[in-house]
């Protein structure tokens, strides 16, 4: 059987062996690059509605253009922090379960505060219940809290580790790191502020013809 292997063969065979690990680093290198520009995007939504908000607090006169568009804001904030929620849960299920990357003891506190999120906000989206943002906001805050240490000790880890590293999931092992300092957390910490924002600014738009009662 060996002897009727050509060695154009054996080529084409350990050349397509060198190509698949290469596809596959580059399908985990555009991946990162994608998610990386949606944390981007969270933060100028971020500066962009607290400026909005700065405007509409301080300007001596209506801008109804600038009304006009935080009221659209404002009628589709939930689902947009539902989908938010929905892309990061799916996004970081990516990196663990298809790619292996092992998470961390921080990236679990930060699983807890988010993952729930992607169905919670999936239902107040459909209900039109923008009162979720009182029982979401403090569970969000606490993850931003942890995303932004997390973050923190990625960008300098320290000399000696943390209290939360081990040995099999290091806290500061840099899975991805966009543009010198996008990381996973720093993703979370995306995620967790701009759903905040959203949710602030989020206002409830009644169903037609349904009651409270009645959902």
């Amino acid at each position: 059987m060996l002897s009727e292997i050509r060695p154009s063969d054996l080529r084409e065979v350990l050349t397509r062996a060198k190509i698949a690990p290469m596809l596959l680093a580059t399908a985990v290198s555009t991946f990162s690059f994608f998610v990386a520009m949606l944390a981007l995007l969270c933060w100028v939504a971020v500066v962009a509605i607290g400026i909005g908000a700065l405007v509409h607090r301080f300007a001596s006169r209506e801008i109804s253009m600038l009304e006009s568009l935080r009221s659209d804001i404002a009628r589709i904030a939930l689902p947009l922090a539902w989908v938010i929620a929905l892309v990061t849960m799916l996004g970081s299920l990516y990196y663990s379960r298809i790619q292996h990357y092992v998470p961390c003891e921080l990236c679990w506190y930060q699983r807890i505060c988010l993952y729930p999120f992607a169905v919670i906000l999936g239902i107040a989206a459909w209900r039109r219940d923008a009162g979720i943002r009182i029982y979401a906001i403090p569970v969000l805050a606490i993850g931003a809290v942890v995303a932004s240490y997390h973050t923190w000790i990625q960008a300098y880890p320290p000399s000696n580790g943390t209290s939360f590293c081990t040995a099999d999931a290091p806290c500061t092992l840099r899975y991805v790191w966009e543009f010198g300092f996008v990381s996973l957390p720093f993703m979370a910490l995306s995620a967790c502020c701009c759903m905040i924002v959203l949710l602030l600014i989020a206002r409830p738009t009644p169903r037609t013809g349904l009651t409270p009662e009645s959902l």
